[in-house]
């Protein structure tokens, strides 16, 4: 008995930030990139869901697009996206933790894993942060090294500093 193969509809913006790519599959996003051309999105989407039938939706995701490009801009806008999160059990973990960093603060490998019952695991939280598919929804761009230096950032280092400085921009208003 074959599977069916998994289809996921996308779509692209361009933001400050340079072009995203909102992915969705029936269960709900799946993937939200960040790059600076589209071929580069479109071929890390191929990386990530390797079996997947993939179909440009421009019109079709346009409300989710706009949803997320204001979601961006202040993340302090509520996102009515249906998320549809896929990890191990301890990447989802990690990820539920970054959730939980309040807008505007940061956190620490050390201490992301400290709060999971695993003090020594730090790398595996970067690990874990480097996997996240959902940029910015789920976000680990506010995970930085205990000396307090922003870390390596999946999207690039400069998108990193650039989410940061804006909502710290956002928060003196």
């Amino acid at each position: 008995m074959n599977k069916a193969a998994t289809v996921i509809d996308y779509a692209y913006a361009h933001c400050d930030l340079g072009y995203l790519l909102l992915a969705r599959k029936q269960q709900g996003v799946c993937a939200v990139f960040l790059a600076d051309q589209t071929e580069q999105l479109k071929a890390a989407l191929q990386q990530a869901f390797p079996q997947a039938i993939l179909n440009l939706q421009q019109v079709q995701q346009k409300k989710r697009l706009d949803s997320l490009l204001q979601f961006i801009e202040d993340p302090r806008t509520p996102l009515a996206l249906t998320l549809a999160i896929e990890g191990t059990d301890f990447q989802r973990a990690v990820w539920q933790q970054l959730q939980a960093i309040p807008f505007g603060q940061t956190a620490d490998y050390a201490s992301i894993a400290a709060r999971l019952g695993r003090p020594k695991a730090y790398r595996a939280v970067a690990s874990a942060c480097a996997a996240n598919k959902l940029a910015v929804i789920i976000p680990c761009h506010r995970v930085i090294r205990k000396n307090g230096d922003p870390s390596d950032y999946r999207w690039g280092l400069w998108r990193k500093q650039a989410l940061l400085a804006r909502e710290q921009k956002l928060l003196a208003k």
